[in-house]
């Protein structure tokens, strides 16, 4: 079956795209979510049209992403977290707590699906982060995690 994807999902596709799938997992699962289109002429009409517009839109937002991306290429972000002697920290870092972060300590609003953490954060010490605003347009954060 082949569908129009109306949001991105993991995988499968991304949104916008037309994919094929398997007939059950189309019909009881993606278009009832609200995830997908049955691809039809009139449906991929309507996703030209919808494609036009979100790029108009996403045009405008590049510049600001771009502004944000180098804004956050040159900070480092410093997050409290308990930690043992040894530095080994209790629990782990994760995107939320650097969303947090940033809104704390630099004042930037980001959603928090958009940031990675790429290594896996178990002691104290410095890491990077990226932040995914756009398929071209990616920023690298680093923080340090201390010990409170």
């Amino acid at each position: 079956m082949e569908i129009i994807l109306l949001k991105d999902v993991e995988k499968v596709g991304d949104k916008h795209e037309v994919v094929t799938v398997k007939d059950g997992y189309g019909r009881n699962f993606l278009i009832p979510q609200g995830m997908a289109l049955v691809s039809n002429k009139t449906n991929r009409n309507h996703l030209a049209n919808m494609m036009r517009q979100t790029e108009a839109k996403e045009n405008k937002m590049l510049d600001q992403y771009r502004a944000l991306a180098a804004q956050l290429n040159g900070a480092t972000l410093r997050i409290g977290i308990k930690a043992a002697t040894t530095g080994k920290i209790f629990g782990s870092v994760t995107n939320v707590q650097l969303v947090a972060a940033l809104k704390d300590q630099l004042g930037i609003d980001i959603e928090r699906r958009k940031v990675v953490v790429t290594e896996k954060v178990e002691e104290v010490g410095t890491y990077v982060a990226e932040v995914n605003f756009h398929k071209s347009v990616q920023g690298k954060i680093s923080f340090e995690v201390v010990a409170e």
